[in-house]
């Protein structure tokens, strides 16, 4: 069956054109003018995947990716006519997994959501569990816990927090990270990773500030270490 889409975007030409180009792709689509009518849509549908201008009236992008994230891990991939990395930056701290900044070609948007996808159906099923003190990461229930307690992480922070965990002491560069988890081989930019671990340390390490898991390898990428 082909993936539902809930676009969210004020503009009606981009909303149409985007659209369009979208079901083009294959998937089936419903367009949302402004934040309220796009979680109004959400609760009442069952949507693969959230396409997310952050720019809207009535209620905000930001507000938009707050409330989805209280109740689903759907993949979120935020439109953005700014290009600021605090823009990009915010909103993938609300745990959205992508952005593509406007103006943007419709093959990038298609190739963008496509990953987000992949990632999100890839099943881990056959691999172990993995204990390391009182975090215990279960691939096959896509699930992890810190002393017992889930760790609410969206899909991408699972995928990180695992391909991390599961080589312990090899260093992974942005460039390796983006492949590996976002599945990107030229379209991912180094962001992701970084406000993706900033993310993932929140949640996993006893002191974020002062993370003893996840380290950063200077000027190269970040080590999961062995404890």
């Amino acid at each position: 069956m082909d993936a539902h889409l809930l676009l969210v975007e004020d503009d009606p030409s981009i909303r149409e054109t985007t659209s369009l180009g979208l079901t083009g792709a294959g998937f089936r689509v419903t367009a949302a003018p402004d934040g309220r009518e796009a979680l109004l849509r959400f609760r009442q549908g069952q949507f693969d995947l959230v396409v997310l201008d952050l720019m809207l009236p009535e209620v905000d992008g930001y507000e938009v990716c707050r409330e989805i994230r209280r109740t689903s891990r759907v993949p979120i991939v935020i439109l953005s006519a700014r290009s600021d990395t605090v823009d990009v930056v915010v909103g993938l701290e609300l745990g959205a997994d992508d952005y593509v900044t406007k103006p943007f070609e419709m093959p990038e948007l298609v190739a963008r959501v496509r990953a987000a996808l992949r990632r999100a159906s890839s099943g881990e099923a056959a691999e172990p569990h993995i204990v390391v003190g009182d975090l215990e990461i279960d691939p096959g229930a896509f699930r992890a816990t810190k002393g017992g307690k889930d760790l609410e992480l969206t899909a991408t922070e699972f995928r990180l927090l695992h391909e991390l965990a599961r080589r312990p002491g090899q260093v992974f560069t942005r460039e390796l990270l983006l492949e590996r988890v976002w599945n990107y081989e030229y379209l991912g930019d180094s962001r992701l990773v970084d406000v993706a671990v900033q993310r993932l340390r929140g949640k996993v390490e006893d002191d974020p500030r002062s993370p003893v898991l996840i380290s950063t390898v200077r000027g190269v990428g970040y080590r999961f270490e062995r404890t």
